[in-house]
């Protein structure tokens, strides 16, 4: 994390608060070291701390009227999102120098409305954090062996809980549909086999293929979702008659589940108030993404540790947990690189290839 953080130029910085000394703690659950997984993609892909622009590229920290933002321009259609949140058309090409002029006289407060109403991945910077209270993990960890664990996730946070999951025996499948196949696939493969090599992959079609999906749903011990809830009730799945059989059901969103707001594991972070100080008292973004990985060791801990209930995982909650008041500043000893866990041989799944296997092996009938 350390590494990762301050100008490209200038010395690292040590952000404040514990993330680190949380994601260790959670990790010793999994037997691995849970501060270097907040790096591990940024030593996957070799990209380092860029300052005010996220390790990966896709969020930048902009000046509002009074204070900050983190924006996000990762998806195909954010510059129009972000065209209609400053109420101009943005070049598609490069849309920061139009979209940071126009933002510079916008207050915080109306930011943070339009950026919620329009789906727009970003959140004004909170200036002085209070403490928030992270969901709890306390309990003692379950036996997994066997249990099966279907996980929606995508990019890193929901994969991670699943992967880690895996690694304490459980069977793991990856669903994915047709429309919307995870976007890490195209992303770094070795991060991607890491994070997917031994679980297994389905593709099934809400519209033609609903049955099929509720029943892999039912079947599971373990269910992961990183969407909105209002996007799998669509489906037909029910969190709360899956938890009243039994099951263990992990959301995992940006604010909340009653919350609308989209979010990323950069901007989250940096709008919860997870932010470094540079020499003129400016922020820089924190690690890389740093909220999904630390959401994701969360998240598994709770399946592994507090089963049978449905749990309320936001990404910014999480990462407020760790702002304990405690001070950053430059790093004054050596700095270590970011290091991954190794990657398995081989690579994950195509998308689908595992359906009529899974399927048959756990009696669901498909095609139906």
């Amino acid at each position: 994390m350390v590494p990762l953080t301050g100008h490209p130029t200038g010395p690292a910085l040590v952000p404040p608060g514990r993330a680190a000394s949380v994601a260790a703690e959670l990790g010793a659950l999994f037997d691995v070291d849970g501060a270097a997984l907040l790096g591990e993609r940024a030593a996957l892909t070799g990209r380092g701390r860029a300052g005010r622009v996220s390790v990966g590229g896709g969020t930048r920290l902009l000046p509002l009227a009074r204070g900050w933002a983190a924006v996000a321009c990762a998806r195909p259609d954010d510059a129009a999102l972000l065209g209609a949140l400053v109420e101009q058309e943005l070049p598609e090409h490069d849309p920061w120098p139009r979209l940071a002029a126009a933002l510079r006289t916008m207050p915080p407060s109306v930011f943070d409305e339009r950026a919620e109403l329009l789906g727009v991945a970003g959140g004004s910077v909170r200036e002085d954090p209070a403490p928030t209270a992270a969901p709890t993990v306390d309990g003692t960890a379950r036996d997994l062996g066997g249990r099966l664990v279907v996980s929606f996730g995508a990019l890193w946070a929901g994969p991670l809980c699943a992967q880690l999951l895996g690694t304490r025996g459980a069977r793991v499948v990856t669903v994915e549909t047709p429309q919307r196949p995870d976007a890490a696939r195209w992303g770094e493969p070795r991060f991607h086999a890491l994070l997917h090599a031994h679980d297994r992959s389905v593709q099934l079609d809400p519209a033609t293929d609903r049955a099929a999906l509720q029943a892999l749903v039912r079947a599971a011990d373990v269910v992961i979702e990183t969407s909105r809830p209002r996007a799998l009730q669509r489906w037909g799945l029910d969190a709360a008659a899956e938890v009243a059989r039994g099951a263990t059901w992990i959301s995992i969103t940006a604010s909340g589940r009653g919350s609308n707001r989209v979010g990323f594991g950069d901007d989250v972070a940096a709008s919860a108030g997870l932010v470094a100080r540079d020499a003129d008292g400016d922020p820089v973004l924190v690690g890389d993404a740093i909220a999904d990985p630390l959401t994701g060791l969360t998240a598994a801990a709770l399946a592994l540790t507090d089963p049978g209930r449905l749990h309320d995982v936001a990404m910014s909650a999480v990462v407020a947990a760790t702002l304990d008041g405690s001070p950053g500043g430059p790093a004054t000893g050596p700095v270590a690189a970011p290091r991954a866990r190794p990657v398995p041989e081989g690579t994950a799944s195509a998308a689908g290839a595992d359906t009529a296997a899974v399927l048959a092996e756990l009696g669901i009938a498909w095609p139906c």
